[in-house]
């Protein structure tokens, strides 16, 4: 999808439109509590968004931190959600790059996410490998996934 570009939110108003598209998906879709779906960590992390000419149509996010990391230098990305009528298109796989790049550039060496069991083969196809059992977060099925950068 050419016509669609992913960027780095750089601005508050950016920052919402990902925040609407993740209440969207998680939300209104999986049935995910708000208050769960929001969390401490947004205002730090870094917010890739596809946008459609205006249109923010998919995000996910970045965050580095140190009190759960068990690499040294590994970032974790998460709140991956593309709307509904863009799935199935390449933008996951788009932002998933956008983000795995942008830890890249602040030295992150190892990726770690928490995939929906459901989507497990979209990251195993990008190089993630599911470590442990799955577990559930947020009343849903989840595996621990990670990938080396190096």
């Amino acid at each position: 999808m050419s016509d669609v570009t992913i960027r780095l939110a750089q601005t508050e108003a950016e920052r919402l439109q990902a925040y609407a598209i993740r209440a969207q998906v998680f939300v209104l879709e999986q049935g995910v509590p708000l208050a769960e779906e929001m969390d401490s960590e947004d205002r730090a992390a870094t917010h890739a968004i596809a946008f459609l000419g205006a249109i923010a149509v998919g995000t996910g996010r970045l965050v580095f931190s140190e009190a759960d990391n068990t690499t040294i230098n590994e970032a974790r990305i998460g709140r991956m959600a593309v709307l509904r009528a863009w799935r199935r298109k390449g933008l996951g796989a788009r932002i998933l790059e956008a983000l795995e790049e942008s830890a890249r550039g602040k030295g992150a060496t190892h990726i770690a996410l928490h995939a929906q069991t459901y989507v497990k083969d979209f990251y195993s196809a990008r190089g993630y490998v599911a470590e442990g059992a799955p577990f559930l977060e947020v009343g849903i099925e989840h595996l621990l996934m990670r990938k080396s950068l190096a």
